[in-house]
């Protein structure tokens, strides 16, 4: 059988501007180099006071961005961001945990533990694409960081990880402490949120909850929906958290930050369904001409036959189930081969055959599949992923699987948009924002970005981590809201002033 070759993504022509050898800038930029404004506005910050503000949550926080936090993408956060905006209106210092350099890897005992980030390359021989960067990093998490800090994002936490002694303890890192928060804790037994009511906040901005959906969706569901199981202590890390446990958990943190009355914003958790992550790789991406199409055919024509022989013979199997699971190919654009564990079981039948069949377009095939898909396995060219191999289910996240997450999303904004109301803080709607930056682009200081993953301008190359103008948008939203709460006329941030995507 002939190597199939597939080109997942055709990149669009570029321009770019900024030529150094690190970064280059994504065009749309402002056209025309204008004279500057002398802006003699008085800010205020109306009823709140921004004296001590201190962001808190996630990666989203962090200014996580191509798959690693790195010094530029911290400092292009959205909590820097307002701090920057905040400090028109009485706002102090704030300070970050930096990285140590700008590839964003970790290291543990000089071990390297987390990857470099992505930049976008072009290749006219092997196409082009995301890659990371090449390069040790420096940053060693052991080297630990002292003082507090006004950003205390940590990438991976979950809800219920903001308030867990021991999460910044190097002793229990891989277990079930996290590296993030080991180089800034004050101490291994340490809370985020204790480091973060030790700063006394005058103001505070809480993200949290994208993880605790997140990790299931991004593994293709290679976990485990916690509803009804009230005990975070028993779940793995790729599970969805039940939203009671959320909602008491996030009841908790705003008892915490409020306790000395001080104002906030809340956000709603995005749709991480909509996202490049998992929309950028089509469920029909295998390319075949009418005589590949039919050898294909021609081998798996006794697993067709099979499927049909238990319907004819055993109770195992009905003809609408090995409907579902047979194969064919045709000339033209064909769906992946995947397995879906979310099948119906069928007792007596090898479930690692009868739970195999062809994406459909409600299947989200995850982004990191590009990366192999169509590719052979072993170099044995009778074995080819996602055509005569099928994808693992933690490749693919099946309509069933894509419900549960977003129940779970509602559930949590619900909780978020009536905790807002109890504790009278400002509510941005980051998934409504996020939306529509996916489905129609936004358009800011003449630049209209959009969810296109790699030509957008508003995601990085992670795909589901928006780029620094991403981060810029979500703070213009937050400074909407932050305004129209409490009487501030803080103005919004310049999006031109940010890359839409980093290339070399």
């Amino acid at each position: 059988m002939k190597k199939i070759s597939i080109a997942i993504i055709a990149l669009c022509a570029f321009t770019f501007v900024g030529c150094d050898d690190e970064d280059y800038v994504l065009l749309p930029e402002p056209a025309d180099e204008v004279s500057p404004v002398v802006d003699d506005t008085v800010y205020t910050s109306g009823t709140a006071d921004f004296s001590t503000f201190v962001s808190v949550g996630n990666s989203l926080t962090a200014g996580y961005s191509d798959g690693a936090l790195f010094v530029s993408g911290q400092e292009n956060s959205f909590p820097s961001m307002l701090a920057a905006q905040f400090a028109l209106a009485g706002g102090g210092a704030f300070s970050q945990p930096l990285m140590n350099d700008d590839l964003g890897g970790l290291l543990l005992g000089g071990n390297q533990i987390a990857e470099n980030r992505f930049y976008l390359k072009f290749d006219a021989v092997n196409g082009n694409g995301p890659v990371r960067l090449g390069g040790t990093p420096t940053t060693e998490v052991s080297a630990t960081l002292s003082g507090l800090f006004n950003n205390m994002g940590v990438p991976g936490a979950k809800s219920f990880h903001l308030g867990l002694s021991g999460y910044g303890n190097i002793a229990g890192i891989g277990v079930y402490a996290n590296p993030y928060f080991a180089r800034m804790a004050t101490s291994p037994g340490a809370t985020i949120i204790g480091d973060v009511m030790a700063q006394s906040p005058t103001f505070f901005s809480l993200w949290i909850g994208h993880n605790d959906v997140l990790s299931y969706a991004a593994t293709g569901g290679d976990g485990k929906d916690q509803l009804g199981n009230y005990d975070p202590a028993t779940y793995g890390g790729n599970d969805i958290t039940d939203p009671i446990v959320f909602g008491g958990v996030y009841q908790d943190l705003l008892q915490e930050l409020t306790s000395d009355g001080a104002k906030g914003v809340l956000a709603t958790i995005p749709n991480v369904t909509n996202t490049p992550y998992f929309t950028t790789v089509p469920y029909n991406s295998i390319p075949l001409d009418a005589a590949t199409a039919g050898m294909l055919n021609q081998a798996f024509a006794a697993y067709n036959g099979g499927l049909q022989f238990v319907v004819d013979n055993t109770p195992y199997l009905t003809q609408e189930e090995a409907d579902k699971r047979m194969i064919n190919f045709v000339e033209g654009q064909n769906s992946v081969l995947i397995l879906d564990e979310s099948l119906t079981d069928l007792t007596g039948v090898n479930p690692a055959l009868t739970n195999m069949r062809q994406a459909k377009e409600a299947d989200l095939i995850v982004l990191p599949a590009m990366s192999f898909l169509g590719t052979l396995v072993g170099g044995n060219p009778q074995l080819i992923n996602g055509v005569s191999v099928p994808l693992s289910d933690k490749w693919v996240l099946t309509p069933a699987e894509q419900e549960e997450v977003t129940a779970a999303q509602v559930a949590y904004n619900q909780t978020i948009t009536a905790l807002a109301t109890q504790h009278d803080l400002a509510l941005f709607d980051a998934a409504s924002l996020l939306t529509e930056l996916i489905e129609t682009g936004i358009t800011q200081n003449g630049i209209t970005s959009t969810g296109l993953f790699a030509t957008g301008g508003g995601f990085s190359l992670d795909g589901v981590h928006p780029s620094p103008r991403g981060y810029a948008i979500i703070a213009n939203g937050m400074i909407d809201e932050i305004n129209a709460k409490y009487q501030s006329n803080l103005p919004k941030v310049d999006v031109g002033n940010y890359k839409g995507v980093y290339i070399k």
